[in-house]
């Protein structure tokens, strides 16, 4: 069984971003994942800071995310845009667990993975500008991001209040496809 990590790059609880992911997470359990769904909020991270690493050891709670990480073939990753870019904290999250620890190697926890990548925003463009942001990140240690990205535009519209049910047919499909589409691209 192929065996995924989705990771969505909020830390707000109620987040579209995790919203949009849990639609994809469905689509791969359909296609027959095991899905670890990884919340950043249990990995609180200092700032990466090679000094630190020197000369306090590597973070524990980065040590904990790299071997969760490491034990998927797999990524579904949601990511908010902040001003035209992945946040701070998931892209901490990805340099803490991409760097050498007492037990991976550098890059070891991604390398020769894919991913399959989504973001979603209430705006027209629906966070599409982090996306390039987010492969270009993946791809530079060495994952496989699949073609098919998807960016969900005037999201509030799409979702039935605060809800996880999201009211688009249309969308949610295609965010179930992209799951079901990481799981085909793993097997």
């Amino acid at each position: 069984m192929v065996k995924i990590a989705a990771i969505a790059g909020s830390y707000r609880a109620g987040s579209y971003n995790k919203r949009i992911l849990a639609l994809a997470v469905a689509g791969a359990r359909d296609a027959g994942a095991e899905v670890m769904e990884i919340d950043l909020r249990d990995y609180p991270l200092p700032i990466f800071n090679a000094d630190d690493v020197e000369s306090k050891g590597f973070d524990k709670k980065a040590l904990d995310l790299q071997r969760v990480l490491n034990e998927n073939a797999g990524f579904l990753i949601a990511s908010p845009e902040y001003n035209g870019s992945i946040p701070g904290g998931l892209k901490n999250a990805i340099d803490w667990a991409s760097r050498a620890s007492d037990e991976f190697a550098m890059y070891q926890v991604f390398k020769g993975k894919t991913a399959a990548i989504m973001t979603a925003a209430p705006g027209q463009f629906g966070g599409l500008r982090c996306l390039g942001h987010l492969r270009s990140v993946l791809t530079i240690m060495s994952i496989n991001v699949i073609p098919f990205e998807l960016a969900v535009p005037f999201v509030a519209q799409k979702f039935d209040g605060d809800s996880g049910a999201m009211t688009d047919e249309k969308t949610t499909g295609l965010l179930k496809k992209l799951g079901s589409d990481l799981v085909a691209a793993l097997e």
